[in-house]
């Protein structure tokens, strides 16, 4: 029997086919490449190109006008300041309070929402839903703002409605027991349905012959949901509660200047106001920077501390 043999492809040869496999796939993924670099230069310019210069400012005495390399280099001055300030205390009791009421009454409803709209039987009526709350996220908090005022002012609706009824006006929008409950409830209105996005596509890699067999096995529609869509959600559920924690210093600056006023300011002044106010309306920028880096640490710590933990307890984690 003959056998024939084909030539052996030397080590120039392979070489050359690599180059060859390597150029086409270049080729093939041009497109998201140059997406990739366009957010690389996005976060390199914006993102961590400010950080640098943020800590340098943090240790330094700048002035409008100046460079930041060349101005006075102050040490730790900066950061002794923040703590000797008097208001620092009640910042960050105002800071954690909003941050924790935000985070325990807007993390769970988008879960619930979620599964009470894909346990809907109508597609068309599923689509709709998803649809309309949706919709709150893409209006700025001005408008938001003038739909709250709108309702809860002195001549709002609800006061109309209470005077009606009691005779008697509340001054919801100078109130500072109102305060927190208004920022709460207009970030649930706003925010709720835009969360559900990633639940939504948790659970759209579900296999539905898994509810299938949990119906032939007799589960009902709660039993379905823990042995099935809960399990499918814990993943998404454990990264947005872990970045839920590192974002508890970060409270949404826009809304909280647009709600408070003086009545308001023992209750809504907060670090980021404090920065606004100190490091932009009196131009200390070192203070301002100062801040800033020891929000970002915090906030480093709180990740890694919730990622640990998340581990530990289920096994999930971001990293």
């Amino acid at each position: 029997m003959i056998m024939w043999v084909g030539k052996v492809p030397s080590k120039a040869d392979r070489k050359q086919e690599a180059r060859l496999q390597r150029r086409k796939k270049r080729k093939k993924y041009r497109a998201l490449y140059l997406v990739l670099a366009i957010i690389a230069a996005y976060y390199i310019l914006f993102q961590y190109i400010p950080i640098i210069w943020g800590f340098l400012i943090s240790f330094k005495d700048f002035k409008v006008g100046g460079t930041i390399m060349g101005a006075e280099w102050v040490g730790l001055k900066n950061y002794i300041d923040i703590f000797r300030d008097p208001d620092m205390v009640r910042l960050i009791r105002n800071t954690l309070v909003i941050s924790c009421s935000r985070l325990l009454f807007t993390f769970f409803p988008p879960i619930f929402l979620t599964i009470a709209i894909f346990d809907l039987k109508s597609a068309r009526f599923k689509k709709l839903s998803q649809t309309i709350i949706y919709i709150p996220h893409f209006f700025s908090w001005v408008v938001i703002y003038g739909i709250v005022y709108a309702f809860f002012s002195g001549n709002g609706f609800i006061n109309n409605l209470l005077f009606a009824l009691t005779g008697t006006r509340t001054e919801f929008m100078t109130s500072t027991k109102a305060f927190v409950p208004l920022l709460v409830g207009s970030q649930i209105w706003k925010e709720t349905g835009w969360a559900t996005i990633l639940y939504f596509a948790a659970l759209t890699g579900v296999n539905p012959e898994l509810y299938e067999a949990a119906k032939i096995d007799g589960a009902g529609p709660i039993a379905r949901i823990k042995a099935v869509t809960l399990p499918a959600m814990l993943p998404v559920v454990t990264f947005s509660l872990i970045m839920a924690m590192g974002n508890i210093l970060n409270n949404d600056f826009e809304q909280i200047l647009l709600f408070y006023n003086s009545a308001v300011y023992d209750v809504g002044d907060i670090i980021d106001t404090w920065v606004y106010r100190v490091g932009l309306g009196k131009m200390q920028y070192g203070p301002g920077a100062a801040v800033s880096m020891l929000k970002a640490v915090v906030s480093l710590f709180l990740i890694l501390t919730a990622n640990y933990t998340s581990k530990k307890t289920t096994g999930r984690g971001m990293f």
